[in-house]
């Protein structure tokens, strides 16, 4: 009987440990993307924060600089705009008007220092003519 209770103990310890790592890994790993209006509208409770901002392209907004991999674009959504600076390889299907997902933090100047860059795919993909 004693035996028992010791691996029903035993085991309730274990299984609310792995649940607390499995909650925590969660909470620190789950990130709510922003429209870029959303994120216009919050002002200056969103500086210096991490997070997922959605939106379009902007057309004819695209700078690069090709020596030192530096992306500069702005993203639109609902009427507001926000420019982003990213450092890195761009993915294959960006371009103007392109859905995307980029991952940074926006600082004081108003300017989303992406980390990230993820293109949405067109819900529809229809041949080159």
């Amino acid at each position: 009987m004693f035996k028992k209770r010791k691996f029903l103990i035993g085991g309730i310890i274990v299984i609310l440990a792995l649940s607390y790592l499995a909650y925590t890994g969660f909470e620190s790993s789950a990130a709510y993307y922003f429209t870029v209006s959303e994120a216009a509208a919050r002002g200056n409770s969103v500086y210096g924060e991490n997070l997922r901002l959605n939106g379009k392209v902007a057309a004819d907004s695209i700078e690069s600089d090709i020596n030192s991999l530096t992306l500069k674009f702005s993203v639109i959504e609902g009427g507001a705009s926000i420019p982003v600076v990213y450092q890195g390889v761009v993915p294959d299907n960006f371009q103007d008007d392109s859905e995307v997902v980029i991952e940074g933090y926006l600082d004081q100047s108003g300017v989303f220092q992406a980390d990230t860059i993820l293109t949405k795919c067109p819900s529809k993909y229809v041949p080159q003519e």
